[in-house]
C-alpha cells in the first residue's frame, strides 16, 4: 500500500465556513447551534438546530459551473464549496494533474425534497376538499415538472458536481451509510489512493436535512433533544444532562494525495491517513448494540489496518451525539478495546458545538482530527457540566487541550447499526 497523507482541508460548519474559521471556533469552543432560521419552526417541538448561515454557493463555485446551481440540493452546494476550499487550501493546480488520476468519494444521507414545490405540482391534482387525484397529476403531464428537477435528488449528485467542477476523471463512488458515510467515504478514498487506483482524491460528506418533515421526522423517532435551554447548551455530549441530538449541516472535504506526490510539489501535510475499519451491529435498527461490539470491531479493524498498537493511541474524535444510548456505547466500547488505557486516553465531541450532520458529520470530523494531530489542539466537549456514571472517561471537557499527538482515531455510528473508524497520524516523513 502507498502512504497517504491530507493536503487540503475545506469545511462548511454550522460554527465556522472555511478551515480556519471552523478550527478557531472548534478550539475556543464556539457553538454554531441556534435558532432555526430557515423556516418557521415556532410550531416545531424541536426549534434549535446546527444552521450554516450566510453561506453563499457562488463564493465558492467557479463562474463557469454556476449555472448547475439550479440543479444542486443544499448539500450539494455545501459539498461543491467545501472542495474548492480543499483544492485551493492544498495548493493544487488541477491543470497540470492528470484528470484520470483524480478521483472523488463522497458520504451521503437521504435527501430532502423541497415540500413548496411538491405542494405547487399536487395542488393542481386535488379535488375541491384537497383529495389528491392521482391521474391529475399524471394528466398533467411531465411538463409541469422542471426537466431536470430530479437531478437536485439523487444521492450521488454531489460527487457528480465535484467531479465535474474539478474535471475528476477518476474513480467516483457515493458511500450512504447513514452517520457513517462521512468517514467510511474518507477511508475508502485513502485505500483507492494506496492500492493505486488514483494520486488525488476529494473525499468527505455533505448533508443537509433541515426541513420542516425531516425535522418531525427526527422528533418523532426521540433522537433530538427538546431541551429548552439556550441554544448553544442543547447538545451536550456525554454529559449527565444529555437528552438528544441538535440536527445539523454541514459539508467537509479533505484533499487526500499519494504521499510521494505531495512531497514532490512541496505541499503542506496536516495528516497521515493508515486505516479504516467499518462494521455493522446487526442489533437492532434504531438502537446500537449496549455491548458495543460492532464499534469495537470497527476501532480494532481500523487499528490492524494501520498497524497500530492500542496503547499508541493519543486522542479520539469521539462520534459523541449527546444521546442516551449512543454515549454510553461508545464509552464502552472504547473500554473494550483499550482495557485500562481507556482511562488516560483523551476523546472529545465536536457535535458539542456543531450538532449532528449526519452524512456529513464523520467528514468534518475526519478534518478535524486532521487538524489536531498538525496543532498538537484537542477541540474539547463543551456543555460538560453533570457526570454520568455511565460515561467516565476524559472528554476534554469544556477547554481544548494543547498537547502533542501522534496518533488519533475519529469515529462513527450510524442508524441502522453502521460503524466505522478511521486511524491518522501527524506526519513524520
Amino acid at each position: 500500500m502507498r502512504r497517504v497523507v491530507v493536503t487540503g482541508v475545506g469545511v462548511v460548519a454550522p460554527n465556522g465556513i472555511g478551515r480556519e474559521a471552523f478550527w478557531k471556533a472548534c478550539v475556543e469552543g464556539h457553538s454554531g447551534i441556534g435558532p432555526i432560521r430557515c423556516f418557521d419552526a415556532s410550531a416545531h417541538p424541536v426549534r434549535v438546530a446546527g444552521e450554516v448561515c450566510d453561506f453563499d454557493a457562488a463564493s465558492y463555485i467557479p463562474a463557469s459551473h454556476r449555472k448547475s446551481m439550479k440543479i444542486m440540493g443544499r448539500a450539494a452546494r455545501f459539498g461543491a464549496a467545501a472542495a474548492g476550499m480543499a483544492v485551493r487550501d492544498a495548493g493544487l493546480d488541477l491543470e497540470k494533474e492528470n484528470p484520470e488520476r483524480l478521483g472523488v468519494v463522497m458520504g451521503s444521507g437521504m435527501i430532502p425534497v423541497d415540500l413548496s414545490e411538491v405542494a405547487s405540482l399536487l395542488a393542481g391534482a386535488c379535488d375541491e376538499n384537497g383529495k389528491l387525484h392521482p391521474d391529475r397529476l399524471g394528466r398533467q403531464g411531465s411538463h409541469a415538472l422542471f426537466p431536470l428537477w430530479l437531478l437536485k435528488y439523487l444521492p450521488n449528485m454531489t460527487a457528480a458536481h465535484i467531479s465535474l467542477i474539478h474535471n475528476a476523471q477518476g474513480p467516483n463512488n457515493t458511500v450512504v451509510t447513514a452517520c457513517a458515510a462521512g468517514t467510511q467515504a474518507v477511508g475508502e478514498a485513502f485505500r483507492l489512493i494506496g492500492r493505486g487506483d488514483a494520486d488525488l482524491m476529494l473525499a468527505g460528506g455533505a448533508d443537509s436535512r433541515l426541513d420542516p418533515l425531516l425535522l418531525l421526522a427526527y422528533s418523532a423517532l426521540g433522537a433530538l433533544s427538546p431541551a429548552e435551554k439556550p441554544a448553544e447548551e442543547v447538545s451536550r455530549p456525554f454529559d449527565g444532562q444529555r437528552d438528544g441530538f441538535v440536527l445539523g449541516e454541514g459539508a467537509g472535504v479533505l484533499l487526500l494525495e499519494e504521499m510521494d506526490h505531495a512531497k514532490r510539489r512541496g505541499a503542506i501535510i496536516y495528516a497521515e491517513v493508515l486505516g479504516l475499519g467499518s462494521s455493522f451491529d446487526a442489533y437492532a435498527v434504531t438502537r446500537p448494540d449496549p455491548e458495543a461490539r460492532g464499534a469495537a470491531r470497527a476501532i480494532r479493524w481500523a487499528l490492524n489496518e494501520a498497524c497500530v498498537d492500542p496503547g499508541d493511541v493519543d486522542y479520539i474524535n469521539a462520534h459523541g451525539t449527546s444521546t442516551r444510548l449512543n454515549d454510553q456505547m461508545e464509552t464502552t466500547a472504547v473500554k473494550r478495546v483499550f482495557g485500562e488505557g481507556a482511562r488516560a486516553l483523551p476523546l472529545s465531541s465536536i457535535k458539542s458545538m456543531v450538532g449532528h450532520l449526519i452524512g456529513a458529520a464523520g467528514a468534518v470530523e475526519a478534518a478535524a482530527l486532521a487538524l489536531t494531530l498538525h496543532d498538537g489542539v484537542m477541540p474539547p466537549t463543551i456543555n460538560q457540566t453533570t457526570p454520568d456514571p455511565a460515561c467516565d472517561l476524559d472528554y476534554v471537557p469544556n477547554c481544548a487541550r494543547e498537547t502533542p499527538v501522534r496518533t488519533g482515531i475519529s469515529t462513527s455510528f450510524g442508524f441502522g447499526g453502521q460503524n466505522a473508524a478511521l486511524v491518522m497520524r501527524s506526519f513524520q516523513g
